[in-house]
């Protein structure tokens, strides 16, 4: 699978606009002809059943009664995102096919000498969904069952302790490459091809820690299974209040937060804009949302679209900056 620092302020969940099911269309519609007068795709560059694409449908139900046309998702899967970034941008920009990027995005532009799109330039920001952290997590039977047990046992041991996430180049990866540098100790990082996979290898004790989200790693971690030791953003987690941030636990700075968002193309009108994204945050606003995502360890979100923005650069120019500093070989796509 897989907090915005607020955009600007990292757990400020942005009101909604009113009681949205029962207000007629505000004026940025009638500026557009009426839009929407037909469905709406959201291309999703995961495969259903992920959280990325859990989010969307979640926020889609709401959103379809909110602008009265169905708003349809599309999976589409494939490296990078750049399958589903072609759809999107091959298509009319006029509001009707629009894109689900996320920090994963992010990570990708900073990470790919192809990525064949290009992220802040190709695509107008619209709104936030969902902000969610990774959680730290060791087997409920592992030796060491507090962040500080584990960094204190990685300094006094270089190279000895393996910290597992899933894929090399995903958000997981140079998160851990983030924690490598952050603490100074010299670990094993363990690649694994699926969350299954991880979640198996942690439960096992053959890594020490495993970094996933809490939608991954909740049902093992509420299960007793696995014991979650931090989480990675600045504020603790509403899933998850008793467990310290890493920064509490003894990663200085230490601040991850994954997002999904919604985009449309460049030249997508801006009263369109405008539109979708106000609708955006009141469906993200409504209790029911909340709910939801609350159980997947996601804290609803919107924000402006210059918000997003101004997010998707900074991340970019972050994880650019890990990828510097830990040595990590660019990728490019056959």
């Amino acid at each position: 699978m897989a907090h915005l620092t607020s955009l600007t302020s990292r757990r400020q969940v942005l009101a909604g606009l009113g009681a949205a099911a029962a207000v007629p269309l505000a004026a940025p519609a009638l500026a557009q002809g009426g839009f929407p007068n037909r469905p709406i795709r959201i291309f999703v560059p995961f495969a259903a059943g992920g959280i990325a694409d859990i989010t969307t449908r979640i926020v889609g139900e709401k959103l379809t009664g909110l602008i009265g046309q169905q708003l349809t998702i599309m999976n589409q899967p494939g490296p990078g995102g750049m399958s589903a970034a072609r759809q999107v941008l091959t298509a009319d920009a006029d509001g009707y096919t629009l894109a689900l990027l996320t920090n994963g995005t992010a990570v990708s532009a900073a990470l790919y000498t192809n990525l064949q799109f290009d992220p802040v330039n190709d695509f107008v920001p619209v709104s936030t969904l969902g902000l969610f952290d990774f959680v730290f997590a060791t087997s409920a039977t592992a030796p060491r069952q507090t962040l500080k047990e584990v960094l204190d046992y990685g300094k006094a041991n270089p190279g000895k302790l393996n910290v597992g996430t899933i894929l090399y180049g995903s958000t997981q990866h140079l998160s851990a490459a983030l924690f490598k540098s952050a603490t100074g100790i010299d670990f094993t990082h363990v690649p694994y091809r699926s969350t299954p996979d991880l979640t198996n290898g942690a439960i096992r004790g053959d890594v020490d820690l495993a970094i996933d989200s809490y939608a991954s790693l909740g049902g093992s971690i509420t299960g007793n299974q696995l014991k979650a030791l931090a989480v990675s953003g600045a504020r603790r987690s509403a899933a998850l209040p008793d467990v310290p941030t890493a920064a509490e636990a003894g990663v200085a700075d230490y601040d991850v937060t994954s997002w999904n968002a919604v985009f449309a193309p460049k030249g997508t009108p801006a009263g369109i804009v405008a539109l979708l994204n106000q609708r955006l945050r009141e469906a993200v606003n409504e209790p029911s949302v909340k709910a939801r995502f609350l159980e997947l360890g996601i804290e609803a979100a919107g924000s402006s679209a210059e918000e997003l923005g101004a997010k998707l650069k900074s991340d970019i120019a972050k994880w650019t900056a890990v990828i510097d500093k830990a040595g990590l070989q660019r990728q490019s796509f056959r």
